[in-house]
């Protein structure tokens, strides 16, 4: 099986620190004119939430016995990236029972993806599924988006939590008059009165350079519907039982103290409304490389999905020896290849010794490398840049985009121009088509740090008689 997927396809760029690198983007092309020159199956994949949404997805397989292992590898990739892209708490899968037996199985409570339907459930608050469905069956897709407030109007408060720092912003009519950043340690601390006391620091610090507060926005790593928090990692040392009963509704309880409007959404959502607002455009996906990569995406109309976005457990390695994500188990996903992790685990390959320091202070000593022209550290944003133009690839088969926003602090300083650099030369020369269509960008330095707490005090709506 390794070697069959790895014969499939092989790409044009190799990573400087890792060169087994096996793209998902390209295989799956490969894959596809495979099917395409063969007998093949139309497939469907169908993602349910439990707002009565549904995502569908159209591709086919290779009809051929010889392909039975290849086909299932390919499909439970596939939905595998939609429920982390789409979110859900229910498969639907038609055109093949035997794949569909088959993801019953890997998609169970004792299955090889038991992580993916345990933290579905627990969003979704709903027993995950696999439904096997005819063709004939298949519901219609229906999806769900919303506006946002881009008029900025009034004294707003925006946040930004993530795993090494927080930062907040008081805007007045869109306009930033202060920002701040502090670093903390959520996901160390078990007891939430350290989150919360934190969180509240910040908001006084911000609302003590407004003459009031009318609205309150936050960006935040993690999963949020409602307002409630369903999962976080930076609540990761929390217990379970804990969790339950002072995080998941910490921000209902922040807003009972303001008294004002509160809209908290995952980072990943945030710096794609950042892009559509510096771009003035819909069609933006945003891509945040911090202490974990986030995703997010404004569609057509400039509204915002119900999708979740968490591209960081979505795969964009098939390599099989691909490095296994710590929390969910699984190889090959986007948070080993986008985000401080990917930093850290390829100067691991070259020695760079960094025991002793915080994950920021690392960070910091391998940009400053790059800064001294250190050729370590170029391999390292160079080895991003070739991943993030694969990773770019791939993700045009499930986005329709025409920008991509790319944040975050390992895109700090001279890193996000490499970076980005490498994914234009990987994009121009393997997906020709979609570097046509596309534009890259790169906000100026404080926008790329400050830039989502800045953005965020936006998302709540303010009715035009409430200020």
């Amino acid at each position: 099986m390794r070697d069959k997927i790895k014969r499939i396809c092989e790409p044009k760029f190799i990573p400087p620190v890792e060169g087994e690198f096996l793209p998902a983007s390209i295989w799956i092309r490969e894959y596809l004119k495979i099917a395409k020159n063969s007998k093949r199956v139309p497939l469907k994949i169908g993602i349910l939430r439990t707002d009565g949404s549904l995502s569908v997805y159209e591709t086919e397989i290779v009809d051929a016995s010889e392909f039975e292992e290849i086909n299932l590898f390919f499909v439970e990739r596939i939905v595998k990236f939609l429920l982390w892209q789409r979110g859900g708490y229910k498969i639907l899968l038609a055109g093949s029972k035997k794949i569909g037996e088959s993801l019953k199985k890997i998609y169970s409570p004792k299955g090889e993806r038991a992580f993916d339907i345990n933290l579905m459930s627990k969003v979704y608050e709903r027993n995950f599924e696999v439904e096997i469905l005819e063709m004939d069956d298949f519901p219609e897709p229906k999806e769900i988006s919303f506006p946002v407030d881009k008029d900025f109007k009034g004294y707003r408060i925006g946040f930004d939590l993530g795993a090494s720092d927080r930062k907040v912003s008081a805007v007045s009519n869109g306009k930033p008059v202060y920002t701040e950043e502090v670093p903390w340690e959520p996901q160390r601390r078990n007891d939430p009165s350290y989150h919360f006391h934190q969180i509240m620091a910040g908001l006084h610090s911000a609302a003590s350079h407004l003459p009031r507060v009318d609205a309150i926005g936050g960006s935040s790593a993690g999963i949020y519907i409602n307002n409630r928090v369903m999962v976080s990692s930076l609540f990761r040392s929390v217990p379970e039982e804990i969790f339950e009963r002072k995080v998941k509704d910490i921000f209902l309880e922040i807003q009972r103290i303001w008294g004002v409007p509160l809209k908290v959404m995952n980072d990943g959502e945030v710096t794609a409304l950042a892009g559509s607002f510096i771009i003035n455009s819909g069609k933006v996906l945003g891509i945040a490389m911090g202490s974990s990569q986030a995703g997010g995406y404004v569609n057509g109309n400039g509204n915002l999905t119900n999708w979740l976005n968490e591209l960081a457990f979505a795969p964009v390695d098939f390599n099989p020896n691909a490095p296994v994500d710590e929390w969910s188990g699984d190889k090959g996903c986007g948070v080993s290849y986008f985000s401080q992790q990917a930093v850290f685990r390829l100067a691991k390959f070259l020695s760079i010794d960094m025991e002793d320091e915080s994950p920021v202070e690392r960070l910091k000593k391998i940009q400053a490398l790059l800064e001294k022209r250190d050729e370590r550290a170029r391999k390292i944003f160079d080895s991003i840049g070739i991943y993030l133009g694969y990773g770019i690839g791939l993700y045009s088969n499930f986005y329709d985009f025409s920008h991509i926003l790319v944040l975050g602090r390992v895109t700090s300083g001279k890193a996000g121009s490499l970076i980005v650099e490498k994914a234009r030369e990987v994009l121009e020369t393997e997906f020709p088509e979609v570097y046509k269509k596309i534009e890259i960008h790169l906000p100026e330095e404080t926008e790329r740090r400050l830039g989502q707490s800045i953005v965020a005090a936006s998302l709540p709506i303010l009715k035009d008689n409430s200020l």
